[in-house]
């Protein structure tokens, strides 16, 4: 009796020493365990804002108030703003989901990386994409359904990802992990990322896709996420398909949280990478569809427009 009890608390100290250690929970073939619903939303900017140039972290109170600053400046109930402004925000604040606190580690932007927080300067090629795109939209508007954004076109949204990004709504993650594969079903447009795992190659350089071509594997408990062969039209920030290397982290910190990181490295636009932490929280779900194209009348309205300012400017 006396041996039995002794092996009995050797065993419940390792599984309380296990417990205290935080270890990270696994899948029936053994892999870091990164399953479930999860959800980015935060009021958290991807860049530092300028007032706070300097200010890598928040102090405890400082995160309460900008929290409260921002909860009221993104409030779309408000009518303290000029009609247009009113009108252009579309939804009321019942159909945002923005979050209402920053992130956990109380960063003053998404970015960590350069350690001022902002996105790097664009090459001389970065410069002369973006003027060029700009002068196209300027020019060309709406002539047609292809001149507008994927956003709008119910294609792709940046939510979407890769880089998963956090928005005014839709936030929200499913991972499911099989043999082989890490699948990511995203709320916004519904889009399920399907990832390989088992060590094949990327696609030719010819095979280009809306999410990009995505190839994972695992170093310790982290998934690493590399993404190639993105469209000409739908690359993140307008960067150059050809030398755009994405790569993504998700790390189980804890029952309640992955820490997603992702690193932007393209040398055609911008002068260094630049890499985002975002820690991705449990969320209770379910994920519900998004059918972003059922009663898109904003599209049917935005090219009528088009059309009458034509046949105005053409009088």
């Amino acid at each position: 009796m006396r041996n039995r009890s002794f092996i009995l608390m050797g065993v419940m100290m390792t599984m309380g020493q296990l417990v205290a250690m935080g270890q990270t929970p696994r899948t029936a073939d053994g892999q870091p365990d990164l399953q479930g619903i999860w959800t980015n939303a935060t009021i958290t900017p991807l860049e530092r804002p300028a007032d706070l140039a300097g200010k890598q972290v928040f102090t405890e109170q400082e995160a309460a108030e900008y929290a409260k600053q921002a909860v009221q400046a993104n409030n779309a109930d408000r009518r303290d703003v000029p009609p247009e402004v009113d009108v252009a925000r579309a939804y009321n604040q019942l159909w945002y989901d923005r979050g209402t606190t920053v992130v956990s580690t109380k960063q003053t932007s998404l970015i960590v990386d350069p350690p001022d927080g902002r996105i790097p300067a664009l090459t001389p090629q970065g410069q002369k994409k973006a003027a060029e795109l700009a002068e196209m939209r300027r020019l060309h508007p709406a002539d047609g359904p292809e001149d507008r954004t994927l956003n709008e076109r119910c294609i792709r949204n940046n939510i979407t990802g890769p880089p998963m990004l956090p928005g005014p709504y839709n936030n929200n993650y499913q991972i499911v992990q099989v043999l082989g594969y890490v699948v990511i079903v995203v709320e916004m447009i519904h889009d399920a990322r399907i990832i390989p795992i088992d060590g094949r190659p990327h696609l030719p350089q010819n095979v280009r896709t809306w999410l990009g071509d995505s190839r994972g594997h695992w170093e310790g408990n982290t998934l690493v996420v590399e993404t190639t062969n993105f469209r000409p039209d739908a690359t993140y920030r307008n960067t150059v398909p050809e030398s755009l290397h994405l790569t993504e982290r998700f790390t189980r910190v804890n029952a309640d949280m992955i820490r997603y990181e992702f690193t932007v490295d393209d040398p055609a636009t911008f002068t260094r990478p630049w890499t985002a932490a975002i820690p991705m929280t449990k969320a209770p779900g379910p994920v519900y569809e998004y059918a972003c194209h059922e009663g898109n009348y904003a599209m049917e309205g935005i090219l009528a427009g088009a059309r009458a300012a034509e046949k105005k400017a053409a009088k």
